[in-house]
């Protein structure tokens, strides 16, 4: 398609570079022989395809040639052992700025420092090329984000969630590009060349004929600040930093000393949502055995039967009283994220897993109806699909074991191989409440300040945009779990009560981009699974403090 349009540079167009695969060796082993030979079958369906520009396989050692084997990762320099093939260049396709972050883990917080020496040794070492992810932050909106990640996305990147600069990253990595920039010409011309400066100090110079000459001056060492003789000079190298000198005798950036001031972000609320007499609710239905039309002998499994249409699969059972419990405990088991229970449409408590388990187990105390039928309703939730690994179609998600236990008592009852009713989604979901021409498909009641803390219930207030042109992001910090929605644009998954080891939701901001936004009768509808206070959301204007950023001053000493 994009050889159609005309868009390789081959043909005039914009595109330098394609890539075919990405970290398929993380998965090939398990495959035998068949993965090498996917491999080859990959590489040349995609050269034959003859765009006129390379191609690459990101960490994929055996990548054949002419394709180009990359590195992803936060130390190439490092880590990379280079191209397979003489004849090919030594790339960075991924230099991870941070990482993704899941729910109940804390954000991975990486230097400018950091990144800026990894960068700097690449290119000492005859990188070519580095590419970085992320150098924008952003959101995953809907239901896109895979298992347990949270809806915001590397927003510890130099530009973060919202488009703001995250200084000091944004400045000085600006700040290496163009000292690097600055080199360019020696550094693709010039013969490469390392000597030792001392235990943990060397140099990396390149040398042109023409008397060009750039040098890399590196200490390794994470405490010492080391002086280290280079070419008749004395230069004190700062702990764990390179130093470029771009004509071998002056050092115009280190990695190490920062010049652009830290900034801080600003939350401001712009508008709150703390009248009841605005909020409306509607409380989902939740599904008896009875209701249901899909029937099975088993638990299924729940990703086949949703299809990714929902998080969500309700799992519906009855059975007359005859069980001599004293005191009954509801003992589930579960390969999904999140299992919530229900007897007798009562809500009975709920469980989770995270992560790094492969599935989780609730024991919730139920009481019985002591005559006739028990209803038992038990809602599996996914919170994303699996994101990476060999034989994806192989996963499983779902409940996998049922019991009632008796606590005083050693029986319990199996009810894993039993009739079971199935619902797909949630009514509301059905209905496509958060559509703004469905709104009116359900009678929405009136919200009472008592309705707090209500499971499986929809809520909806039509407000007016703030003004001005700041990010905008909607404060959960009050809610539960479940997901957001304006104007009908999903603004993600929420999940404010899965805390992180020091107590803290891991998310509590969800970005609303101005562009979902109308100047008036905007319509927030949320879907509520475990709790929360609606009148306590508020939409705050993001923003950053205004210190200066020196990356300005000095982009221009250097191209003067």
């Amino acid at each position: 398609m994009m050889k159609s349009e005309g868009l390789y540079a081959s043909q005039g167009g914009p595109i330098i570079l394609s890539q075919i695969e990405n970290e398929y060796e993380n998965v090939e082993g398990a495959f035998h022989a068949e993965g090498a030979s996917y491999v080859r079958w990959a590489a040349k369906m995609a050269v034959d395809l003859q765009t006129g520009v390379p191609w690459v396989m990101c960490k994929q050692t055996d990548a054949p040639d002419p394709v180009i084997n990359t590195c992803n990762g936060m130390k190439c320099g490092e880590t990379f052992k280079g191209p397979n093939s003489p004849n090919k260049p030594s790339l960075w396709t991924e230099n991870w700025t941070s990482f993704y972050q899941v729910y109940g883990g804390e954000p991975y917080i990486r230097s400018a420092e950091d990144i800026a020496f990894h960068v700097a040794l690449f290119i000492a070492r005859n990188g070519s090329y580095v590419n970085y992810y992320m150098y924008h932050g952003g959101t995953n909106f809907g239901r896109t984000s895979s298992a347990y990640v949270i809806t915001s996305y590397y927003d510890e990147a130099p530009l973060d969630e919202y488009g703001q600069l995250r200084q000091p990253k944004w400045g000085h990595l600006k700040e290496l590009h163009v000292a690097i920039r600055n080199c360019s010409e020696t550094l693709l011309k010039g013969v490469p060349t390392n000597i030792s400066l001392g235990q943990n100090q060397e140099a990396y110079i390149f040398s042109e004929e023409a008397g060009g000459c750039v040098a890399f001056l590196i200490n390794r060492d994470n405490k010492i600040n080391d002086t280290v003789q280079f070419r008749n000079q004395s230069f004190s190298l700062l702990p764990k930093s390179i130093s470029i000198l771009p004509d071998c005798q002056t050092v115009i950036f280190n990695t190490a000393k920062i010049n652009t001031e830290a900034n801080t972000r600003i939350r401001k609320p712009a508008l709150m949502f703390d009248s009841a007499d605005r909020w409306r609710k509607f409380t989902d239905v939740i599904p008896n055995f009875d209701n249901t039309t899909i029937r099975a002998d088993a638990l299924l499994e729940h990703m086949n039967m949703t299809k990714d249409e929902s998080d969500y699969l309700w799992y519906t059972m009855r059975f007359d009283n005859n069980i001599s419990c004293t005191e009954a405990v509801l003992h589930v088991e579960s390969l999904g994220h999140v299992t919530h229970a229900f007897l007798n449409n009562i809500y009975w408590g709920n469980a989770h897993g995270n992560h790094s388990s492969k599935g989780l187990m609730m024991e919730n105390p139920i009481k019985l109806n002591d005559h006739g039928i028990n209803n038992i309703s038990l809602l599996s939730v996914m919170v994303g699909l699996p994101d990476s690994g060999p034989f994806l179609e192989r996963r499983v998600a779902g409940l996998t074991r049922v019991e009632i236990q008796c606590k005083t008592e050693i029986e319990f009852y199996n009810f894993t191989n039993y009739e079971w009713g199935y619902q797909v989604g949630l009514l509301g979901e059905m209905l496509e409440l958060y559509g703004e021409e469905n709104l009116d498909d359900v009678k929405w009641d009136k919200f009472e300040v008592s309705d707090s803390n209500q499971t499986l219930t929809w809520y909806k207030i039509v407000f007016d945009a703030p003004k001005g042109n700041d990010p905008m992001a909607l404060n959960l910090s009050a809610m539960g779990k479940g997901e957001a929605w304006i104007n009908g644009h999903s603004i993600g998954r929420y999940w404010v009560t899965f805390l992180t080891s020091r107590a803290q939701p891991s998310q509590s901001m969800y970005h609303v981009p101005r562009s979902f936004l109308k100047d008036t009768e905007n319509v927030l509808v949320l879907l509520e699974e475990v709790g929360g206070n609606p009148l306590r959301i508020t939409l705050d204007a993001i923003s950053i403090n205004s210190h200066e950023n020196n990356a300005y001053s000095f982009t221009s000493h250097l191209s003067q």
